[in-house]
């Protein structure tokens, strides 16, 4: 159980209250969250392979980083903090490339928990071998580089490796802009 306090948010991304992480995956409260999708200079995204016992989406492919936003932190400072603790990469504010703020909501059957994040979603281009990403201890298994090609025109089978919604609109829009990125 996790009793790490965070900010309740609104669409605007606002606080409007606290509560516990659990309260607000159990009660599927609107929270900060940030992803940072790493890029490879040949086309291919990282995912990372979540750890099967994470509290949601347990043995799923997810995006290279993904953390909640902290009280007291802005997105941006959570998006290089979380890089850094994720894959052991130290990024800068100028490293980052700033692509949406998404509004989700997913419900894990797994865990009964619901995910209702306002997420800032940023791209990074990662010119090092996928090998070389420190893997965070507890949090993940691994990571795995997918070709864009591939994510475009998914097999259903594979398509259910990864997280609700990574690969959904949000994800094809989110896949289309590090395209362009290229």
């Amino acid at each position: 159980m996790d009793g790490r306090i965070l900010n309740i948010v609104d669409e605007a991304g606002n606080t409007v209250g606290q509560a516990t992480r659990e309260e607000i995956h159990q009660k599927g409260l609107l929270h900060g969250e940030v992803h940072v999708w790493f890029y490879t200079p040949d086309g291919k995204i990282i995912f990372q392979h979540r750890a099967k016992d994470k509290d949601t989406y347990p043995d799923l492919l997810d995006a290279t980083v993904g953390g909640h936003v902290e009280v007291g932190d802005t997105y941006e400072q959570t998006a290089l903090k979380e890089s850094e603790e994720e894959t052991g990469v130290t990024l800068n504010p100028a490293d980052l490339t700033f692509l949406a703020t998404t509004i989700t909501t997913s419900f894990d059957e797994v865990t009964g928990k619901t995910n209702h994040p306002r997420r800032n979603v940023y791209a990074y281009r990662y010119a090092g071998d996928v090998a070389d990403l420190k893997v965070e201890e507890g949090k993940a298994i691994g990571f795995e580089a997918w070709p864009i090609d591939t994510l475009l025109n998914l097999p259903a089978a594979d398509a259910s490796r990864f997280i609700p919604n990574i690969l959904e609109k949000e994800g094809q829009d989110i896949i289309a802009k590090i395209q362009k990125l290229m």
